[in-house]
């Protein structure tokens, strides 16, 4: 921490010096560097962090100074009112961009996105409004007591000061709850969902957030030139931001800074040689993407990870510490009463039947165990009790309340957590950030407090900081906190996931198939983890196809066969059932080979 306040302290007190060595041409230049700057962090948070993409930045940008041009010189309103409505038409069209993401991703977006932009392009071409092809000049300069802006010095230190401050309170998003949301968002939107994130407003926030610093950008662009045309928000412009973005590193805010600067200077290098530049910057693009995705702020951790990745796997095998049971000594016993009931629930996928008309019922207090042959519905009815899939026909109540349909997201926040059959963790956070997400219950709609009370959030992520050290200490995963759980064994992996949905603070717990892939001895301390869990006050329901864990563990075990409850009752019970015995445990399956179910799990 010491060493990035005396690297930022030092790049301010150049950038502050700057000036004073520049020629009137050299801090032009530099002026319009700032401004593409503040587009990059714009475009970083929400492509690189939140995962949207966006080619309509540009088309913002120009939002913001064409707005502005408009108000000073064909309604006569002062620069700074001019400015503060400008921002505010850019947030519109931002929300209105940002509406298609709720429905398509990827590519997909990128396609619409780049089509709005263009839209834009072509309506400032052919509108009077806007100037036509000539566009609008005499856009006067922006007034402060004191100070003539007309100086390009002078305006200079206008945009550095803007541009601290955008970067400082992108930083501020980033490495706090909004962030560690858009960023497990970009990682993994269903297993985000799964935790709480409401996915849909979050993937509006970052559009909402790139067109705020595309709009700001676009009034210090009219601030700075006094004069806005279509080529400048052009297509060719929008391609060279993106480049910016991705050459320096689009998870990094600071990258994405360091390939705004590194472009800009190496296109005013290569003025004169236009043909040679686009191939340059195409080429290097392709390389970064194929050899480099992280672009070059990430470089640094790859090379890390190269060097450390043998050394970190033993340290992964030879310092994780025990689970530490939960202790329940004294804690009064509850009345069992019914949490979840899922009442004749079938799913149809075009004709096929992945559910018929199964009703379940688990009561406060139980582990429940779904066991039954591959393609048998059990992970569809996790999916349809977590909101992933909608039934087709039937329903599901959990504490009393239809939740049915709902998303992912509400489910999440009225008790229900899960894990799933394929490992769903953010690779791109560390571990304890994992946690973090899950431990974050804080609605998007509060996104408001980082412009009006930031010290408010400060204080709530350093408890939330808190309550994930007590976790990972809990889960013997303190020495994995700060690094990402792609780079640990799949075992660890596997307690990071349950830690993760535990740290939600659900009632009812999902668990799909934990002990795959797990050995014995990770198998015993699963079966421990999942005891405590359930000793701790949440329900679990676990699917597996380790009948002897299932056996020694669960109080009540339901068979799903066709996609239909066969059988349902003790382990014991079920065991001897045969149609059990036929469909999923074997002809040759003898009962008395069964684990002796210990008297404290019946």
């Amino acid at each position: 921490m010491r060493t990035r306040i005396i690297t930022a302290a030092a790049a301010g007190v150049v950038a502050w010096l700057l000036p004073y060595g520049l020629d009137s041409y050299a801090i032009h230049v530099v002026d319009v560097i700032l401004i593409f700057a503040v587009l990059a962090v714009g475009l970083g948070l929400c492509m690189g962090v939140g995962g949207q993409v966006n080619l309509a930045q540009i088309a913002f940008f120009g939002v913001g100074a064409y707005a502005t041009a408009i108000l000073t010189t064909k309604s006569g309103l002062g620069f700074w009112t001019s400015a503060a409505l400008a921002i505010a038409a850019t947030v519109i069209v931002g929300l209105v961009v940002g509406t298609p993401a709720l429905r398509v991703q990827s590519h997909y977006l990128g396609i619409v996105t780049l089509g709005l932009a263009l839209a834009f392009t072509n309506w400032v071409t052919n509108a009077e409004l806007s100037g036509g092809a000539e566009g609008i000049s005499n856009i006067p300069v922006p007034q402060l007591p004191g100070v003539d802006l007309s100086s390009e010095y002078l305006y200079y230190y206008l945009e550095l000061i803007v541009f601290a401050a955008s970067l400082g309170f992108g930083l501020f998003v980033v490495h706090t709850g909004l962030g560690r949301r858009l960023r497990a968002m970009r990682d993994d939107a269903l297993a985000a969902s799964a935790l709480g994130a409401e996915v849909p407003m979050l993937r509006m926030v970052a559009f909402l957030l790139a067109s705020v610093y595309g709009g700001l950008a676009g009034v210090l662009y009219a601030g700075l030139i006094r004069y806005v045309a279509p080529e400048s928000f052009g297509i060719a412009n929008m391609f060279l931001l993106l480049g910016m973005v991705i050459i320096g590193g689009r998870q990094s805010l600071i990258g994405c800074v360091v390939g705004a600067v590194g472009l800009f200077l190496v296109r005013e290098l290569l003025v004169d040689h236009p043909t040679i530049a686009q191939i340059g910057y195409g080429s290097v693009v392709v390389l970064v993407v194929v050899f480099a995705p992280t672009g070059l702020a990430g470089l640094p951790a790859r090379i890390r990870a190269v060097i450390d990745r043998r050394r970190g796997r033993q340290d992964a095998a030879a310092q994780l510490q025990p689970f530490q049971p939960y202790d329940h000594t004294g804690s009064p016993a509850t009345e069992a009463t019914e949490l979840l009931h899922v009442a004749a629930v079938s799913k149809d996928f075009r004709g096929l039947k992945a559910l018929d008309d199964v009703s379940l019922t688990v009561t406060t207090g139980e582990i429940r165990g779904i066991v039954g042959p591959n393609g048998s519905g059990k992970t569809t009815l996790f999916n349809v009790i977590s909101g992933f899939y909608r039934p087709t026909r039937g329903r599901v109540t959990v504490a009393g309340r239809d939740l049915t349909g709902r998303a992912p997201y509400r489910l999440a926040r009225a008790g229900i957590a899960r894990t799933f059959q394929n490992l769903r963790l953010f690779g791109d956070l560390t571990v304890e950030e994992n946690l973090l997400v899950a431990l974050d219950r804080t609605g998007t709609v509060q996104s408001w407090r980082y412009l009006l009370r930031p010290f408010h959030v400060l204080r709530r992520d350093r408890d939330l900081h808190g309550q994930a050290r007590h976790i990972l200490d809990r889960y013997g995963l303190t020495e994995f906190a700060a690094r990402p759980p792609k780079s640990l064994p799949y075992g660890i992996q596997r307690r990071v996931e349950i830690a993760r949905a535990v740290a939600a603070a659900p009632t009812l717990l999902l668990l799909d198939e934990p002990a795959a892939g797990l050995n014995g001895e990770e198998v015993r301390q699963l079966r421990e983890i999942v005891r405590s869990i359930r000793d701790s006050g949440i329900t679990v329901i676990i699917i597996e196809h380790n009948m002897g864990l299932v056996m020694s563990l669960c109080e009540q075990v339901t068979v799903l066969a066709g996609g239909r409850v066969i059988a349902e009752g003790t382990p014991a019970q079920v065991a001897a059932t045969p149609a059990v015995i036929e469909a999923y445990l074997g002809d040759s399956m003898d009962t008395d080979d069964l684990p002796t179910i210990p008297e404290a799990t019946r």
